[in-house]
């Protein structure tokens, strides 16, 4: 498959914004050092990016579940990811700079999502944002929601219930062990707070209380 990533966007004139959606624990921080490792083994620079609300491994670090860790850029509100790019192309002394990867893009705002469109328009970079689809009470969050309009490509990164066999598509958050759907919509947390679900299984948390 990260072949077929290459193939998709190793030219500028078929550069896409691809958005890889899926709940907790479905691999997404891993896929990004996944295809990252792909690009570097031949050579083809790439920069990695990942929101700086996100401190669990490092405010500079994509790190998954499985021990794997990569430096990322940086990025809070008030970072232009668009004049990012271009300032680390030019730093490579305009080596090209094959693929933009994102992680936790949920946490991206409107206006940072419309900058990974025009990377790829402008820049002819294919960029590939990761990230949650819809939080604890099933909102879409203001990255989702706005990579769900830009994107050209949009793909499920599927994982499986935590309490059952089927298809986990919802979070729910706990505290203190009690599943809960009151509270702000963002609020960092590994297993011990979040709990990828399916929707039976969500709505029978929900039943009981």
């Amino acid at each position: 498959m990260i072949a077929i990533y290459h193939h998709r966007c190793g030219g500028s004139t078929l550069a896409q914004l691809y958005y890889k959606y899926g709940t907790m624990n479905s691999g997404k921080s891993f896929e990004i050092i996944k295809v990252a490792h792909n690009y570097e083994e031949q050579g083809k620079p790439v920069l990695i990016f990942s929101p700086s609300i996100d401190t669990r491994g490092g405010a500079d670090q994509v790190g998954s579940r499985v021990g794997l860790s990569r430096k990322a850029i940086p990025v809070d509100m008030n970072t232009n990811i668009y004049e990012s790019v271009q300032i680390h192309q030019a730093a490579t002394k305009n080596k090209r700079i094959y693929c933009v990867l994102i992680d936790e893009a949920q946490f991206l705002s409107k206006t940072q999502v419309l900058e990974l469109a025009q990377i790829v328009d402008d820049l002819g970079i294919p960029v590939m944002a990761f990230g949650l689809k819809n939080d604890f009470q099933n909102k879409l969050f203001e990255g989702s929601y706005n990579l769900l309009i830009q994107a050209d490509k949009i793909e499920e990164i599927k994982t499986i219930c935590w309490h059952c066999d089927r298809k986990a598509t919802m979070v729910i958050r706990y505290r203190d062990g009690v599943p809960v759907n009151e509270g702000e919509q963002i609020q960092i947390g590994g297993n011990e707070d979040y709990k990828p679900v399916c929707r039976r299984c969500y709505n029978e948390a929900f039943k009981q209380k």
